[in-house]
């Protein structure tokens, strides 16, 4: 056996657990999902998916609005933090900030949705404070526990990790073009936008694609803020499952879900090849 290929075995040796894990816990649970979609009365056919658009359409655009609109939040928000730590001309307020818009990262969803709970709610502590300090009578107090609360939930988790990767971009960006639009009388906010944000782009639309999957797939939350009609997606895969035993339709939810995000996966795979040729 020549030393070539030992060192191919020795590789794939190496990798195999990686790829086992992988297979067992990715691969094999997609292709029975996928197969279990189409399993209608002991044959294949379409009926989960009928059956998914009559009973659960409102929610499928509810859950594409909202994961929608939280991902356009997430994209201003973290391109204003990454603006204001490399333009920011106060050394104190930046550090202030870069200490602080991380912490959300290390928190999980289930307790981001239990916080919000009892923050957002009519009784809840932002109301409180609220009523404290005299900008509103206890009758004017009113429920953030809806659609609204999700948004903020997602947002406020989300922003860092997109605001981490958009800031480091930011500061890699050629200090010597800032400094020319300074000179000629440029705005922070002009340069932000028409010379930082451009070169950074591509950064961001990372961040946007891996936070729009991430936000596709949570549970916790929109069970836990939103327990009304319309909800998302996967309270509906959840409910299917614990209330009816009905695994083609999940799974039939599952792939509707799975679309939605590999259509924004492919509008950002084609931006980029199209920037790139």
């Amino acid at each position: 056996m020549t030393n070539t290929t030992t060192s191919r075995l020795f590789g794939l040796l190496l990798v195999l657990p990686a790829l086992a894990v992988i297979v067992l816990l990715f691969v094999v649970p997609l292709a029975t999902s996928v197969v279990g979609a189409f399993q209608v009365d002991g044959g294949f056919g379409l009926g989960n998916f009928v059956k998914s658009f009559e009973l659960y359409t409102s929610d499928i655009v509810f859950t594409v609005v909202i994961v929608s609109l939280s991902t356009a939040i997430i994209g201003v928000m973290s391109v204003a933090i990454g603006g204001y730590l490399v333009l920011g001309e106060n050394p104190r307020a930046v550090a202030i900030l870069r200490w602080l818009y991380r912490w959300p990262l290390f928190i999980p969803f289930i307790v981001v949705g239990q916080i919000l709970r009892t923050f957002l709610a009519k009784n809840g502590l932002m109301n409180n404070i609220l009523i404290e300090i005299g900008l509103i009578t206890p009758l004017q107090a009113l429920s953030f526990l809806d659609w609204r609360g999700i948004v903020i939930a997602f947002v406020w988790k989300q922003t860092p990790f997109v605001a981490l990767l958009v800031s480091g971009a930011m500061a890699a960006v050629d200090r010597s073009n800032i400094e020319a639009a300074r000179n000629l009388g440029a705005s922070r906010l002009r340069i932000l936008v028409e010379i930082v944000v451009p070169q950074v782009a591509t950064t961001l639309m990372v961040g946007l694609v891996l936070s729009f999957v991430t936000m596709m797939s949570v549970l916790s939350v929109p069970l836990m803020i939103n327990a009304q009609s319309p909800t998302m997606i996967t309270a509906d895969i959840a409910f299917r499952i614990n209330a009816y035993g009905d695994y083609g339709v999940a799974n039939a939810l599952g792939l509707i879900s799975l679309a939605a995000s590999a259509c924004v996966g492919w509008f950002y795979l084609r931006q980029t090849m199209r920037e790139r040729s």
